[in-house]
């Protein structure tokens, strides 16, 4: 049969009726009168060809046709109440929801660890998906709901899409404590521009904002390695004399177990500001809600306005 051709209403009686045996009560159960119960029984057993329920001095006795319907169409109705509830509300105690966040690596090494901790605390059975934001397809993805939240400079994400500021943040020279930079409290240019780099080409670094910095002054560093992300940066800086241009926040996360130091930088870079973003279609989800409002809530800087904004 085709379902499409069948008024689901139907089957919403029917399960009562396995349940309550019998007409009156499935009528006060559902606020209906006891003649349109038996109509929407009536059309039902025409729609499927079965008598579904017979007569009996104990109540409507369902035929072995509707007992092997019974917990298809129990499962079918239970999994529709449950997705109209995540509407209606979000319980993170005792939800197990699934959310897709979009990141950088060196968003991951900063968020990851605090988000986790806290989830573990205060929402254990909610479990997350990371994924990078410099996939091609990430618009798209947020645009179906497949991302719930993509965090980090993203400005290719505007129309259709809403962002909400977490912090702003410098951009600071990092190297190990043996280097010889490191006896100087504020590094010179021209110590900075001499001394060999590890050039980090990964989206939202802000490694383009220094670069312009240092034409402006017709400077340019010296790249001694260049690395696709930042996973290995930690290790590679404390077994060398390289330095590395990074966010202060991700510096600020490496510097005891790599056994770094941070400098400022000798110039002025402009600082950035980090947001979450998500798509409108999850705006007024609650549990979306509740996941930006955990966000903010852990990252956000009080010093920051945190309203949210469509792009």
């Amino acid at each position: 049969m085709d379902v499409s051709k069948l008024d689901l209403n139907l089957l919403v009686v029917f399960h009562h009726l396995l349940q309550q045996k019998r007409v009156s009560a499935v009528a006060q159960v559902l606020g209906m009168s006891q003649p349109a119960v038996s109509s929407a029984l009536g059309r039902l057993r025409v729609s499927l060809g079965d008598e579904l329920f017979l007569r009996t001095q104990g109540g409507m006795a369902p035929t072995p046709y509707a007992l092997q319907l019974a917990e298809p169409v129990a499962v079918a109705l239970d999994g529709l109440q449950q997705a109209l509830n995540v509407r209606a509300a979000f319980d993170p105690a005792s939800s197990t929801r699934s959310f897709t966040i979009a990141m950088t690596d060196v968003g991951e090494m900063y968020f990851l660890p605090v988000l986790i901790d806290a989830l573990a605390r205060s929402a254990a059975g909610v479990t997350l998906q990371v994924v990078s934001v410099t996939q091609p397809t990430l618009k798209e993805d947020m645009a179906a709901g497949r991302i719930d939240l993509a965090v980090g400079l993203l400005p290719q994400l505007q129309a259709g899409f809403y962002q909400q500021a977490l912090f702003k943040q410098k951009y600071i020279c990092l190297m190990r404590e043996a280097h010889p930079l490191a006896g100087q409290n504020r590094l010179n240019l021209a110590s900075f521009t001499e001394a060999e780099h590890v050039r980090i080409v990964a989206a939202g670094t802000g490694h383009g904002r220094v670069d312009i910095a240092l034409e402006q002054q017709k400077l340019r560093r010296r790249f001694r390695l260049t690395v696709p992300h930042y996973v290995a940066l930690g290790d590679v800086l404390s077994h060398s004399n390289l330095i590395a241009t990074v966010p202060e926040r991700f510096a600020d996360r490496t510097l005891a177990p790599f056994g770094l130091v941070k400098r400022d930088l000798p110039m002025a870079v402009d600082e950035s500001a980090i947001h979450q973003f998500w798509h409108g279609r999850l705006h007024r989800d609650p549990g979306h809600q509740w996941l930006r409002q955990f966000t903010e809530k852990l990252f956000g800087d009080s010093k920051m306005p945190h309203n949210e904004q469509a792009v």
